[in-house]
């Protein structure tokens, strides 16, 4: 079976070669994008990413085998880009409403519903809302486009150490007493070793 780089390579010369890629990967891409921005959303994203992929499909880098890192750090971007859009056009109807006095019923439900396409666990969604939109991108590669930390480098354009970081940062925002029970594991193999070593003085 072709690897993805070889797909790319002979689409250079055989454009309609890319559709392979497009069957292989659309899959995991649109699930993607559909958790992050509902499922309308993110079919959007889904056909853009593989137009903007063609488009740059000679920028590929050819030692790398799988193109879904690359895919999916295209679509990041596409998906950051769509909710700045987004953003703006929630401010903007929120003045107009003030200025009309009312909200209207059906903006509220679609912005629930995106919410709540993005945050899978009701009790996490204060916290991974609070985390800065790089370490949001990192976790969500990671958990939802169930990349390894090197293909999240990949896809972010960062050096994979930078992931190892945001990681165990956002490991710490998302669970605040995990650094206390480590400590307190420590502070008890500690005072083992202690104890040991009074008992044999």
């Amino acid at each position: 079976m072709s690897t993805d780089s070889e797909i790319i390579q002979r689409s250079l010369g055989q454009p309609r070669a890319f559709a392979e890629l497009f069957d292989r990967h659309a899959g995991s891409v649109g699930r993607y994008a559909a958790r992050r921005l509902g499922p309308d959303a993110g079919e959007d994203i889904l056909s853009e990413t593989f137009l903007v992929a063609f488009a740059r499909r000679r920028s590929f880098d050819a030692a790398w085998d799988s193109a879904l890192p690359w895919l999916f750090g295209i679509a990041s971007r596409l998906i950051k880009k769509h909710r700045v859009r987004e953003a703006k056009h929630h401010r903007s109807s929120v003045e107009s409403a003030h200025r009309e006095e009312h909200v209207s019923l059906g903006d509220l439900e679609g912005t629930i519903a995106r919410l709540d396409a993005e945050i899978s666990t009701r009790e996490l969604a204060p916290r991974i809302a609070a985390l800065s939109a790089k370490e949001r991108d990192t976790l969500l590669l990671y958990a939802w486009g169930d990349l390894t930390y090197e293909e999240v480098a990949v896809a972010l354009g960062v050096p994979v150490g930078t992931v190892r970081s945001r990681m165990n940062r956002i490991r710490t925002r998302l669970d605040p007493t995990r650094g206390s029970r480590r400590e307190r594991v420590v502070s008890e193999k500690e005072g083992e070793v202690d104890g040991r070593f009074r008992t044999r003085a």
